[in-house]
């Protein structure tokens, strides 16, 4: 089994068990902090998660790297026929890992994720298990995030980021979490200095014209489906092929 096909299986899993634990809000918010994985859960234990954060410290120091995917689950889960036909050819590896909220990446990244590579393009997605797993408000992933851009900027000062904006989810157009992405993703923008780093919302594009999210296009209304891969592909290719050829 390939090292990707088997991010993907693990992705399919997350997105079949996710739920939205309720923890109470630490004076510090987690998702500033770097921290591990300590917790294990129905579709990933913390010895897996080990494993996925290992092969990524194997790629980070021997391989060549031009564009960086960095994530949680919705990176973990291209369709592998879709990245091999639009983001393979560009040298592209993905540091997606389920779960993941960005304290877990931002302890990634400090052990290891960097190593020797550097990318041209970092594409960065994250934030939304911040609101599920740590119970955050949008004040406080938008801190987490730039804490990660912060990073990313320290490892590669030369590279472009492409921040993408939290996608929305949930499949009604009332429901309150779609004002924290909405405000999050208004604090996202604010991150950007439109030169080194881009910020692009493409949620948008995974709505109904009533605003409400078909299943068609994210089939537990959070991750999407092979259908909305394609359409986030659509949308961001145009955008990264602007930002490699500058």
């Amino acid at each position: 089994m390939s090292l990707r096909f088997f991010r993907f299986c693990v992705s399919v899993f997350f997105a079949l068990s996710v739920s939205y634990a309720v923890a109470a809000v630490p004076e510090v918010p987690v998702g500033s902090l770097p921290a591990k994985r300590t917790t294990d859960f129905p579709w990933m234990s913390v010895a897996m998660w080990d494993r996925m954060h290992a092969e990524d410290v194997l790629v980070a120091e021997h391989d060549n790297v031009d564009v960086l995917f960095i994530g949680d689950s919705i990176t973990a889960g291209w369709d592998p026929a879709l990245w091999q036909q639009h983001f393979a050819p560009l040298k592209s590896a993905n540091f997606g890992i389920g779960g993941d909220h960005t304290g877990n990446v931002l302890w990634r990244l400090q052990h290891g994720a960097i190593g020797n590579i550097k990318p041209k393009l970092i594409i960065l997605l994250l934030g939304v298990n911040n609101f599920g797993h740590l119970n955050e408000t949008p004040i406080q992933v938008a801190e987490g995030v730039a804490r990660v851009v912060q990073q990313l900027r320290l490892a590669w000062p030369a590279s472009k980021i492409l921040l993408n904006g939290v996608f929305p989810f949930e499949e009604s157009a009332d429901s309150p979490r779609r004002q924290e992405v909405k405000e999050l993703n208004r604090r996202l923008a604010a991150v950007a200095d439109g030169r080194r780093i881009i910020f692009k919302d493409y949620g948008g594009l995974f709505l109904q014209q009533d605003g409400s999210i078909s299943a068609e296009v994210m089939g537990d209304y959070l991750h999407p489906t092979k259908k909305g891969y394609e359409i986030w592909a659509k949308a961001m290719l145009p955008d990264m092929q602007a930002l490699l050829q500058e």
